[in-house]
This record gives C-alpha cells, sequence and structure tokens, in this order.
C-alpha cells in the first residue's frame, strides 16, 4: 500500500513539502541561524542578504529565523486540533450513528446548531474572548472543526451496522463497544484520514488569519503575524510578507496533493483488487 501511495504523482512532492516543514519545526534550534526575537535596528526592513537569506523585519529580526519557528506554531495547532476534532467527532459520529434514537438526534441537533455560525467568524470572536495563545487558537478552532467528522462517521455507522459481520459479531455476544470499536470503526476510518488531511490544510490558513488580525500568540514568531507585519511594508519591503505567504501556501498545496494521493488509495472505486480503474 505504502508503494502505491508514493507511485502517485502527487504523493511524493506533497510528502516531501510537508517533511521538509516538520524537519523545520523539529529541528528549529539547529536550522535557525539567529535567535528569532533578536532585535537590529541597524537592519531594519533589509532585503535577502548573505547574512540574512530571507531578509529582516521591521526591528531588525532574521525572518529566516522566524519562519523556522514559526513552522513550530503552525504545525503544533495543526496536530493538536486535528487529533483533538478527529477523537471528538468520530466518538460523537459513532455513538450516533450504532445507537441511533434520542443519542443521535441530540448529537445532530448540536451538529446543525455549530453549522449556523460562520467558522471563521466564531473562531475570531473565540480568541478574542480567550485572548492571544496557542492554547486559545487551538480551542476556537476546535469548536467547530469537530462536526464534520461527527457527520461522517455517523454515516459511515449507518451504512455498516447492519452488515453481515456486525451481525455476526452480535449474534456470538458481542458488545456495542467492542462491535464499534473492533468490527464498525476500522472499517469506517478510511474516509476520516482523507478527512483530516484535508482539514489540516483549512487549520493551516486559519491560524494563520487568527495571527494576521493580530489573535495569536504575541511571544512566538508566527507566519500569520509575519505577513501581518509584512503587509504594511508592501512597497518598501515586499520580502516580509513574501516568504512566510510562499511557506504558507506550499504546506497548504502539500497537505492537498497528500490528500488527493490519500483519497485515491482509499476509495474503493480507483482500488484494482474491487475491480475499479486503478489510478496509482
Amino acid at each position: 500500500m505504502i508503494g502505491r501511495f508514493l507511485r502517485h504523482p502527487t504523493a511524493l512532492p506533497g510528502i516531501l513539502i510537508l517533511a521538509a516543514v516538520l524537519v523545520m519545526a523539529l529541528a528549529a534550534p539547529s536550522l535557525a541561524p539567529y535567535d528569532p526575537m533578536q532585535i537590529d535596528l541597524d537592519g531594519s526592513l533589509r532585503g535577502p542578504s548573505a547574512d540574512h537569506p530571507f531578509g529582516q523585519d521591521r526591528l531588525g529580526r532574521d525572518i529566516f529565523s522566524q519562519i523556522v519557528y514559526g513552522a513550530r506554531a503552525s504545525t503544533l495547532v495543526t496536530l493538536a486540533v486535528v487529533l483533538l476534532t478527529v477523537v471528538v467527532g468520530t466518538a460523537l459520529g459513532s455513538a450516533a450513528g450504532y445507537f441511533g434514537g434520542l443519542v443521535d438526534v441530540a448529537v445532530m441537533r448540536s451538529v446543525d446548531i455549530l453549522l449556523a455560525f460562520p467558522g471563521i467568524l466564531l473562531a475570531i470572536a473565540l480568541a478574542g474572548i480567550l485572548g492571544p495563545n496557542l492554547v486559545n487558537i487551538i480551542l476556537a478552532l476546535s469548536v467547530l472543526g469537530w462536526v464534520g467528522y461527527a457527520r461522517l462517521v455517523r454515516a459511515q455507522f449507518l451504512s455498516l451496522r447492519e452488515r453481515d459481520f456486525v451481525q455476526a459479531a452480535r449474534a456470538v455476544g458481542a458488545g456495542p463497544v467492542r462491535i464499534m470499536g473492533l468490527h464498525i470503526l476500522p472499517n469506517a476510518l478510511s474516509p476520516v484520514i482523507v478527512q483530516a488531511t484535508f482539514s489540516a490544510a483549512g487549520i493551516i490558513i486559519a491560524e494563520s488569519s487568527l495571527s494576521f488580525l493580530g489573535l495569536g500568540p504575541q511571544d512566538i514568531p508566527t507566519w500569520g503575524g509575519l505577513l501581518s507585519q509584512g503587509a504594511n511594508y508592501l512597497v518598501y519591503a515586499p520580502h516580509i510578507a513574501f516568504f512566510p505567504g510562499l511557506f504558507i501556501m506550499l504546506t497548504v498545496l502539500a497537505l492537498n496533493l497528500a490528500g488527493d494521493a490519500l483519497r485515491d488509495l482509499l476509495d474503493p472505486r480507483t482500488r484494482p483488487d474491487t475491480g475499479g480503474p486503478a489510478k496509482v
């Protein structure tokens, strides 16, 4: 399966870019040539040079170092939000799809209420109320993030709960938790994995948007914060906005490329062993 995934035309470019971002996040102290918060007023707004390949910002801080450390913030927020929303959404969607009745009504009406709010506006409001730090951004982006997974998993459970293998498990005395966790959920996870990949791209953009608006952490560099600063100097120092914007674009592109490959790999209609046309 890994071989088929890597042979997909969009998989390898996406994986390589994501691996580079992950290395930046993990090895930021070793890769960054300067302290990202070190001020050098003599170098204010200077463009790319041998000492500062991405240039310097309005306070003379090295932009490359800030981008390297900013990868940490984006990676941490993305992983935390994806993990939290997948766990919550999968748990609630599983219960709604398997038990039905009042459980299904309660979960889906909660989903309908939350979907009535524009996602980014609710995140802005929550981040503004809670305060500008990474934990609050994670919470703000997670409040609505789980609803998509809940709906997706519920639909999968409704389709799978009456299959023969589930009926056989009930016949031998398996309880609801065992049936849900060991029999239905493994067969329902493929679309969840694909959804998580595409959702991660949206989280990168949302986190950068909140930081751009000043609702992100103020004590560490973020890509959105650099973009916000660069917006004031587009004419005189376009490099301040260009490089963080480039890294946001590449990361989102890589996640979408990897998501396309995963979708084709996990879609039974594109797998040769199911008689469907192979795309990889």
